[in-house]
C-alpha cells in the first residue's frame, strides 16, 4: 500500500476568515515534518505554530466517498 503525507496550514481555524493552505505532499512522515520546521519561524506561519496538519493519505483511493450540502 503506498501513501503519502499531505501538509496543511490553517490559520484562524473554526472562523468565517478561516485562510487553509496547501503546503505540500510528501512521500514520507520525516520529510512532512521537517516542511513543517522550515516554514514555523516564517511570517504568517509563526502567528499560528499550531496551524500545521499532516494527514496520511493512501494512493490511487477515493476518500471522500459521500456526497456534500452546498
Amino acid at each position: 500500500m503506498k501513501t503519502v503525507f499531505v501538509v496543511f496550514h490553517v490559520a484562524r481555524e473554526d472562523e468565517p476568515d478561516e485562510d487553509i493552505k496547501l503546503i505540500g505532499v510528501y512521500s514520507d512522515r520525516q520529510l512532512a515534518i521537517a516542511a513543517t520546521t522550515d516554514l514555523k519561524d516564517l511570517p504568517g506561519f509563526r502567528d499560528y505554530p499550531n496551524g500545521f496538519h499532516i494527514d496520511e493519505y493512501q494512493v490511487d483511493k477515493n476518500h471522500w466517498v459521500e456526497g456534500f450540502i452546498s
